[in-house]
């Protein structure tokens, strides 16, 4: 796979973390991946949607923060800050349910090279 394909494939793993989040908060998801910073909600939104990028597909850092338009210290922070929190038992169970949807969703365009 070229640099281009996996650019695409990250860039669709963040549209559907963002739409994942923005269904679980009611945030809109445009505003999850925009480039503006946002307020407080927004903001917490992009760094769930970030977290569950790095953590339901497995993606690093770096590419986390492509597909985002950040910078990978800022995800790395989002995690941090998300996983401080997986201490409470609620928010946990929350998260988990979150990232087994991220998991369960098929790769970008599976479908597409299974014909090729």
């Amino acid at each position: 796979m070229g640099v281009l394909a996996k650019r695409a494939d990250d860039a669709a793993a963040a549209e559907l973390a963002a739409n994942v989040v923005s269904y679980a908060l009611g945030v809109p998801a445009h505003s999850i991946v925009d480039d503006a910073r946002g307020c407080t909600q927004t903001a917490y939104a992009r760094q769930l949607a970030m977290y569950l990028c790095h953590v339901g597909f497995e993606l690093s850092l770096a590419r986390v923060a492509a597909a985002f338009g950040r910078d990978r210290s800022t995800v790395a922070h989002a995690c941090h800050a998300i996983e401080d929190r997986r201490d409470e038992g609620q928010f946990d169970q929350w998260i988990s349910s979150l990232e087994a949807m991220m998991r369960a969703a098929p790769m970008p365009n599976a479908l597409t090279r299974a014909q090729a």
